[in-house]
């Protein structure tokens, strides 16, 4: 029986769902609305009012839940959905509102001024009259907040100028919010100018960026969707406005030598984030005269500051991420009344309407990183410290030139502790002849640095290392060259396992043990190795004993040192918590990572990323047993304490009977 309930609930519930995602976005919040506003009774909506303002908004689930409209407080506000009223003594609003026409309905949803200007230009007369229009009535607020002269310039010839600008928000049909389609126009009343139209996800509608408050308000002859600014006509394309403004002089003669006026004079949507003159003038002379003078740089700057749809103020009510024409994203986001890009409030003016757009003045430039040199992306990333040491080098023509170079640069947090070297051998090993990107890199590849040596990358599940140096952070590729930030300093190789062991004194007694079991000639092959080099330390703490057994028998000792030994090359940066790598030997050693420390089989390793031109060598001051070994050792032990054990009891024995 319970499954029997269960079932029609749920069938219900996707029903309700289904339809709703079938719907346009504003009809699914006014239907979300509804579900929030229902306990109130019939037919009420709940809405999110700015507190200390009159500014509400349907609100999705998500902003149901955050309570904040731009970082702003909000409380929750019920009130009659559009098309009901209440009834006095009654719960909620149950009355479906008197069917009337376009003029009474003026009055109904309260844009009363709006009435009044109908009937003062005599427009009551159509709008009473049989037909299909749509009114996108202004509120009392929106007429009572246009300048004092702009307004007195309607209100002094009502039979021209406010007809006109009312005749401007009206369509020759009936449109409801569901036909108001993102980035479509319609052709107002008023010679046809289009009206822009904005239907964003969040649900939001907008007219020439005025907000819908309250939409389709159904008259006899029409609809009324109620909007909170006076729009005004526009017959400039986004081109033709940047020429004429003043305060966008210098982004004009960029665009012009970009060549992409046709793209900001040909139909479409889009958002020009339009820089004024003082955000060039807040860049160095030397970067701006830079980007000037190279065609593709510039148009990637200017590309970075256009958005592919049109994006209205109002349609921000929180943060989210818009792209570029150059591909970058942008976080935009508001703050009260201030929008933000990429978090900082650098709008100056918002919401100029375009024939294909909406323009807004931005007081800084949106540099992508494409336009950048290697100089300028190291000063704004996490690697300091590192570009530093390059100029201190004598190495920062390198930075700032057009070679094709790839960056590899310690981060800032490698140096905690250390003294930075501005070694300039060293560091012309950071810096590979050609510009990579890291997502191509594949396993065994060879780069060429600027000192001529060659540097193997290597690629493992969790990690993409060059040589000992493992990739921190994502690519930032510049206009020539590209940054790629790492956890340390690279070592290139300097020769073989072999040689590399002979030219450390640590090593002396491996060494020795090595010739001794015959395995030099294949340290020294080019191959792919990973040891666990135990120091003479290692060998120290064994006993006597063990040592000279072990070193006496050529065929245990070749069985010993290649259990020491991996068939591939494993750096640290590639070891997460535990990694298994089969030796030479045949059974498997486990290198795992804890506290920045690297273990192998458990025991600490005291030095890592030794690097040989066929493999990498980490030391260990322990003589690692295989597991055969181990056990056969610990049998050994275990007989041998038996048999002193029972020599023992038999002293004793031996002794009592004397007694």
């Amino acid at each position: 029986m319970r499954s029997l309930l269960l079932c029609p609930l749920a069938l219900a519930l996707w029903l309700s769902v289904s339809w709703a995602a079938s719907r346009a976005p504003y009809q699914q919040i006014l239907h979300h609305s509804r579900i929030r506003g229902r306990h109130q009774g019939p037919n009420v909506c709940a809405v999110l009012k700015l507190i200390g303002t009159n500014r509400k908004y349907l609100p999705n689930c998500k902003l149901w839940y955050q309570r904040k409209i731009c970082g702003k407080s909000t409380v929750i506000a019920y009130e009659c959905c559009p098309g009901y009223e209440e009834v006095p003594g009654e719960k909620g609003c149950p009355a479906a509102l008197p069917l009337s026409n376009l003029y009474e309905t003026l009055g109904v949803v309260g844009a009363t001024t709006t009435q009044l200007y109908s009937a003062s230009s005599n427009l009551s007369a159509e709008i009473t009259s049989p037909g299909s229009y749509t009114i996108f009535a202004p509120t009392n607020e929106a007429w009572a907040s246009l300048p004092a002269e702009m307004l007195d310039s309607l209100v002094s010839n009502v039979n021209i100028e406010l007809l006109n600008a009312l005749r401007y928000h009206m369509v020759n049909k009936r449109v409801l919010t569901d036909e108001l389609k993102h980035g479509t126009s319609l052709p107002s009343m008023y010679q046809n100018i289009d009206i822009q139209i904005h239907h964003y996800p969040n649900g939001i509608v907008t007219v020439n960026c005025a907000r819908l408050l309250k939409a389709d308000h159904h008259a006899t002859n029409g609809v009324v969707h109620l909007i909170d600014k006076v729009i005004s006509t526009t017959t400039n394309n986004i081109l033709q406005i940047v020429e004429v403004e003043e305060s966008l002089e210098t982004l004009l003669t960029a665009v012009t030598a970009a060549g992409l006026n046709n793209l900001l004079e040909k139909e479409g949507q889009y958002t020009l984030l339009a820089p004024t003159n003082e955000a060039f003038e807040k860049i160095p002379q030397e970067t701006l005269n830079r980007i000037l003078r190279d065609p593709e740089a510039l148009k990637d700057l200017l590309s970075n500051h256009i958005l592919k749809s049109g994006m209205c103020a109002e349609a921000i009510i929180a943060g989210l991420s818009m792209e570029t024409l150059e591909g970058n994203m942008l976080e935009i986001g508001c703050n009260g009344d201030e929008l933000t890009l990429n978090g900082r409030p650098i709008i100056a003016n918002k919401d100029v309407i375009a024939t294909n757009g909406v323009i807004h003045f931005v007081n800084e430039l949106l540099i992508p990183d494409s336009v950048k040199n290697l100089l300028e992306l190291g000063r704004e990333s996490d690697v300091s410290t590192s570009i530093e040491l390059f100029q201190r080098a004598g190495l920062g023509s390198h930075l700032t030139g057009n070679e094709r170079l790839t960056l590899l640069v310690p981060t800032n947090s490698y140096y905690k502790g250390r003294t930075p070297s501005a070694d300039r051998n060293l560091l012309r090993d950071h810096i590979i002849k050609e510009q990579l990107s890291s997502k191509y890199l594949f396993h065994g590849q060879k780069l060429e640095t600027l000192s001529g040596k060659e540097l193997r990358v290597f690629v493992y599940r969790n990690n993409l290392c060059i040589e000992n140096a493992c990739i921190a952070a994502h690519d930032k590729r510049g206009r020539f060259g590209t940054l790629f930030a790492v956890d340390k300093i690279v070592t290139p190789p300097i020769g073989t396992v072999m040689d590399v062991l002979k030219a450390d004194d640590r090593f002396s007694t491996l060494v020795a043990a090595i010739q001794s079991a015959g395995l030099t000639e294949m340290l020294n092959r080019p191959r792919s190795f990973t040891v666990f080099a135990p120091t003479n330390e290692a060998f120290r703490a064994m006993s006597q004993r063990e040592l000279n057994k072990l070193m006496g028998n050529a065929k245990e000792l070749a069985n010993i040192l290649k259990y020491h030994i991996g068939e591939e090359i494993l750096v640290s940066g590639a070891v997460g918590a535990a990694v298994r790598i089969k030796s030479l030997q045949g059974d498997k050693l486990e290198v795992s990572s804890k506290n920045d420390e690297i273990y192998i089989n458990k025991e600490p390793v005291a030095e890592a990323d030794i690097m040989a031109t066929n493999g990498v060598i980490y030391a260990v001051n322990t003589v690692l047993q295989p597991p055969e070994f181990s056990k056969a050792k610990l049998f050994n032990s275990y007989i041998f304490t038996t048999v002193k054990k029972i020599e023992g009891a038999t002293r004793k024995a031996a002794a009592a009977a004397v007694r």
